[in-house]
């Protein structure tokens, strides 16, 4: 299967330059190829708290449903994160024992399709993501935000994600997800681990997804300097251990409080670096061998080695 990892420099607050940018992006990773296309973490708004109400959306989003429509035109698998407003009114994604899959329905109200031919996405007049008042998220009593994970499968929501690890200031801001399960597609018959950034170190997460017959992990995330060694390796240790191919994808570029390094990878089930993006904004696309990891498990027995009376 042929993979992509989109690296951008995600603009702080600017949500549909952000996602023009991404779907243009996503566009070039198509015309190589790319049937799996994975962005950064908040890749939409990047953490946006001193605007936070107008960076969340609630479900069905905007930006969701342009995914979609991406998705269904050009017959693919997208994943990322948003942040997402839940006020106990929505009931498309779950968080529950299902790992918040849906089935592969439709989620969206049908309406215009946003992707003509050519790259001018955003019709005039079509799309308003304007806002421009400060203000801090509402109390939880009236609403949960969360940083939500996503998988789209041909224009249909294959499953959500809701991060269960928020790191430092996130927890002032975010809620935390109470699943870990693998997301599954229905037309490519695959199990895809799905984590969020922080939760690359923790082993015990991609573990988790693999014994529950993930067939790829995805990792999305806003890696930050100065810790590329650090990503570099655990991206390659959760592949490693798990004898899993991994899409590691980061985001570069600054924000105002940090910079990000990028180093995207797609790596496959033996830990082997099969593509890196560098630091620059840029598309890196890999052909993955997915069936490679049953011959690696053979050859390497660790999980039929494994003590669980033990540990």
């Amino acid at each position: 299967m042929k993979v992509a990892c989109i690296q951008m420099d995600v603009l702080h607050c600017r949500k549909q330059e952000n996602l023009e940018k991404a779907l243009y992006m996503a566009l070039k990773a198509v015309e190589k190829g790319a049937e799996l296309i994975v962005f950064p973490e908040v890749f939409s708004t990047g953490f946006c708290y001193d605007n936070f109400s107008h960076a969340a959306e609630s479900l069905p989003s905007p930006t969701l449903e342009n995914l979609a429509c991406f998705s269904e035109a050009n017959d693919c698998i997208i994943l990322g994160s948003i942040i997402q407003k839940d006020s106990g009114e929505c009931g498309i994604e779950s968080d529950g024992e299902d790992g918040g899959e849906t089935g592969g329905e439709k989620v969206f109200p049908e309406g215009e399709n946003y992707f003509p031919e050519g790259e001018n996405y955003f019709p005039e007049g079509k799309i308003d993501f304007s806002g421009k008042v400060k203000e801090m998220p509402e109390s939880k009593k009236s609403a949960l935000y969360y940083n939500l994970g996503f998988c789209f499968e041909s224009g249909n929501l294959a499953g959500t994600y809701r991060k269960t690890h928020p790191f430092k200031d996130e927890n002032s801001y975010f809620s935390k997800g109470n699943s870990i399960e693998p997301i599954s597609l229905k037309k490519q018959s695959l199990k895809i681990g799905f984590e969020i950034c922080y939760e690359l170190r923790f082993p015990e997460v991609a573990r988790k997804l693999s014994l529950a017959g993930s067939d790829l992990l995805v990792t999305t995330a806003a890696f930050p300097n100065p810790r590329a060694e650090h990503w570099k390796t655990l991206a390659k240790a959760r592949a490693i251990e798990n004898q899993i191919p991994h899409i590691a994808c980061n985001r570069t570029g600054s924000a105002p409080d940090c910079t990000y390094f990028g180093n995207s990878m797609i790596i496959d089930a033996w830990g082997e670096v099969k593509a890196d993006a560098g630091s620059k904004e840029c598309v890196i696309v890999y052909d993955l061998d997915l069936a490679g990891k049953d011959e690696i498990r053979k050859a390497i027995p660790v999980f039929e080695d494994r003590r669980t009376e033990l540990y």
